[in-house]
């Protein structure tokens, strides 16, 4: 039996790495007067939909996708969030 699980995926640029799309944007933003805004980075934001015997093989396979997909590791961090679907089981 599997159950659904929704996911969300965080990417972001470690920080270390230079973000030149984040210091246009904040550049952009000054310019239209938002002077209070700082440190803008820019990242990915992913959701799928994931078949699963449970939430921690959810996880563990989310990790390996994102390990091996979608995110560079060598310079990008992620995170994410797993829900089940309610009613969302089958055989």
């Amino acid at each position: 039996m599997s159950h659904s699980y929704h996911c969300r995926i965080y990417v972001t640029l470690r920080p270390s790495v230079l973000d030149p799309a984040g210091t246009a944007v904040q550049s952009g933003l000054q310019q239209l007067g938002y002077d209070s805004v700082s440190q803008v980075r820019i990242g990915k934001y992913i959701e799928l939909t994931l078949e699963a015997p449970d939430e921690a093989t959810a996880s563990q396979q989310l990790d390996t996708m994102c390990d091996q997909l979608l995110a560079n590791t060598v310079i990008e961090n992620y995170c994410f969030e797993i829900t089940a679907l309610e009613g969302a089981v089958t055989p």
